[in-house]
């Protein structure tokens, strides 16, 4: 990507630290005008905004509002970019033989900010993404799971208080016997690899990029048998 770039990407990062509505339209705008990859600017530019205001609040340096605000305005803009790239077309029950990632925010937890990421690069990796939004209970994401045959649970939590959802979800999985039909993976600020290992999920990642190269690595364990 030319450098020439550069002030456009840090306009689309500082919209989403700011939860700048108004400037990360017009930087979607301008984006097309100059026909410039919008995945490259959700990815380099939104993405990058992202990850800053999510270090920021694991540093204790904004608060869950502003937190919030960014939240709001990422998904705005994952919406936005996926509608232009006809990305929004949530898929049917039926598999069309993409591996399938179902996205949640546990209950207890209204943010959006990481798991819209997520589910961007999940796609542009060529994953079948459907995201269930915020505050699901463990209940609605098993059945939505099986309603679509997906691959991969993943599940994000931003509050420590809504941690013990993801591992609810662990148990309700067991207790259905559904368990060992998905890979499960989590993630979220509080989260850690100890707390996945902790709680028996199959992988974490506490990027959005790691988090394909995660759902990949354990896509191919299950599938040689070595999960």
């Amino acid at each position: 990507m030319s450098e020439d770039y550069t002030d456009i990407f840090e306009k689309a990062k500082k919209a989403i630290i700011e939860g700048d509505d108004e400037t990360a339209a017009e930087v979607i705008g301008q984006a097309e005008e100059e026909g410039i990859d919008l995945m490259d600017i959700l990815m380099k530019g939104f993405g990058a905004g992202n990850e800053e205001i999510m270090e920021r609040f694991d540093r204790g340096e904004i608060s869950v509002a502003e937190l919030l605000f960014a939240s709001d305005t990422m998904k705005e803009v994952t919406d936005e970019i996926f509608r232009h790239l006809g990305l929004n077309e949530a898929p049917g029950p039926v598999s069309t033989g993409k591996p399938r990632v179902l996205l949640a925010t546990v209950a207890g937890d209204i943010h959006d900010l990481g798991k819209g990421l997520v589910g961007a690069f999940l796609k542009n990796a060529g994953f079948e993404v459907i995201d269930l939004g915020c505050e699901v209970s463990v209940e609605a994401i098993a059945l939505a799971a099986r309603e679509f045959n997906v691959d991969i649970i993943g599940t994000s939590a931003l509050l420590t208080s809504s941690l013990k959802e993801q591992k609810k979800l662990e148990k309700y999985l067991r207790e259905i016997g559904e368990r060992d039909r998905y890979i499960t993976m989590v993630g979220g600020a509080p989260v850690t690899q100890r707390w996945a290992e902790k709680i028996g999920a199959d992988g974490y990642s506490d990027t959005a990029r790691d988090a394909v190269e995660k759902a990949l690595e354990l896509l191919n364990k299950k599938k040689n048998g070595n999960r």
